[in-house]
C-alpha cells in the first residue's frame, strides 16, 4: 500500500462517482482529502484557504478547464497529477511537460502511487 503520510491532497473532479472513488483511494493511502470539488471556482477557493500538498485534477470541469487551478497550484510548488478522460490541451502540456497525466479509466491507486513516489523522492 502506498503511504501518503497524512499529506493533504486536493481532488478536483466533476464526475461524482469518480471523485468519491479517488477520494477514498487517497484516504486508504493514508492521505487527507481536500474536497473533492467539481468546479474551478470551488477549487480556487480551497487553494486560497487550505494548505495543499498535492492535487489530482480533472481537465474539463463544469465551469471551465483546469488552467487557473493549475497555475495557482504550480505557483505554490504543489505536486499535480492529471486524471482526465479527454487528454491534456497542448498549451498546458507545453507549459508543464513534467506533470504526470493519466487517461481515464485507470485504477485510482495508480494516482496515489504516483503521489507517494513523488513525496518519497521529494519532488514537489
Amino acid at each position: 500500500m502506498d503511504d501518503l503520510e497524512h499529506r493533504r491532497v486536493l481532488v478536483v473532479e466533476d464526475e461524482i462517482f469518480v471523485a468519491l472513488d479517488v477520494a477514498a483511494t487517497v484516504e486508504d493511502a493514508n492521505g487527507t482529502v481536500v474536497g473533492p470539488v467539481g468546479t474551478v471556482r470551488q477549487a480556487i477557493d480551497l487553494i486560497n484557504h487550505q494548505h495543499i500538498d498535492a492535487a489530482i485534477l480533472d481537465v474539463n470541469l463544469a465551469d471551465g478547464d483546469l488552467e487557473p487551478i493549475l497555475d495557482r497550484l504550480k505557483s505554490r510548488n504543489v505536486f499535480v497529477v492529471i486524471h482526465t478522460g479527454g487528454g491534456l490541451p497542448a498549451r498546458i502540456a507545453a507549459r508543464y511537460p513534467e506533470m504526470p497525466v493519466f487517461q481515464k479509466p485507470i485504477p485510482p491507486y495508480v494516482l496515489t502511487r504516483t503521489l507517494a513516489t513523488a513525496f518519497s523522492s521529494s519532488i514537489t
